[in-house]
């Protein structure tokens, strides 16, 4: 009898345990939440996430402060991510370098650090060049095929950027050009309009840019026109087999407590849900896409097979 007393005691104690944990998290979050974003301030990734975050922030009902940390394609704010507490206090955004830097050796860390949170955003990648080179996409190809260590272009080394040019490169079957690093997108663009540069990857963000004759995009890396471009042909209707898009999601340090994971998933349905989040994405030049946790999670496991199966045939090993 005594003995099933205990158990029955140390059962009540669990669900009183149990209990208080669950009435202890229905007020998360309780304070602001530090918001990483691992690239420059003025770039895509940070224009994007910025408006994730002030989504967020209405939903949540407290501050998501955004925190730029660049350096190393990404890698320097993704070991901040990883090394954070995992409390339901920070959300780190990621997109596809996760997979592409772990694969060319400049990072360590990878998707599996992190618990998958939501995607939210895919933005299609387009070839932007410096108004006064080419006119088309064909000029370009056939130029930096005489000259490949001539044109100059413009990448995130081990990132997205370096990864599309690299795949046409692949699928045109040539070497076409000499990769000069810069460290996000803002930078690159900078460099791009100054002449310093030949050529890189870039989205409909520039759309303005290229009307105001400031660069030239080229061709675009949807499956049919963008109904927001439709002057840009697709890469696929050139006859170079490319569909590239930068994928960009919300990740948590692995071991923070699922209530605050669900909750941070229902936020981020109810922003990308959002029509003024549609029309605010419209004018970044990047289509919604949510997928919730679960789905993200299996995303994330082929997008990094994709990627490895990538780097492998692109000649890189991890050191």
């Amino acid at each position: 009898m005594d003995r099933r007393r205990l158990q029955v005691g140390a059962l009540l104690a669990t669900v009183v345990l149990l209990l208080s944990s669950a009435a202890g998290w229905a007020a998360y979050p309780e304070r602001p939440i530090r918001f990483i974003v691992p690239w420059a301030a003025g770039g895509d990734t940070d224009a994007i996430m910025r408006v994730v975050a002030r989504g967020l922030e209405k939903d949540l009902g407290v501050p998501v402060v955004v925190t730029n940390i660049p350096g190393a394609s990404g890698t320097v704010g993704a070991r901040e991510a990883k090394a954070a507490p995992a409390d339901g206090y920070t959300v780190f955004a990621v997109h596809d370098s996760i997979h592409t830097t772990f694969y060319t050796g400049v990072a360590e860390v990878n998707y599996w650090d992190y618990t998958p949170v939501c995607l939210i955003t895919s933005t299609p990648s387009i070839v932007a060049t410096h108004p006064l080179r080419w006119r088309a996409m064909k000029e370009l190809i056939e130029d930096a095929r005489k000259r490949p260590d001539e044109v100059k272009a413009g990448a995130t080394l081990g990132s997205t950027s370096h990864f599309f040019l690299a795949l046409i490169e692949r699928k045109v079957g040539a070497r076409l050009w000499r990769y000069v690093h810069y460290e996000g997108t803002a930078p690159r663009m900078t460099a791009l309009m100054g002449g310093h540069i030949d050529v890189a990857e870039t989205n409909l963000t520039q759309i303005d840019k290229m009307r105001g004759g400031q660069m030239r995009l080229l061709a675009i890396a949807t499956d049919k026109r963008h109904p927001e471009a439709r002057t840009i042909p697709t890469l696929k209707e050139l006859g170079i087999d490319v569909v590239y898009a930068v994928n960009r999601g919300l990740v948590v340090p692995r071991g923070t407590p699922e209530p605050a994971v669900a909750r941070l998933e229902q936020a981020c349905e109810k922003v990308a849900r959002d029509s003024a989040f549609a029309e605010a994405m419209r004018l970044q030049g990047t289509d919604v896409r949510f997928l919730n946790r679960q789905q993200y999670t299996f995303f994330l496991r082929e997008n990094d097979a994709l990627n490895k199966g990538l780097a492998d045939a692109l000649g890189y090993r991890r050191r």
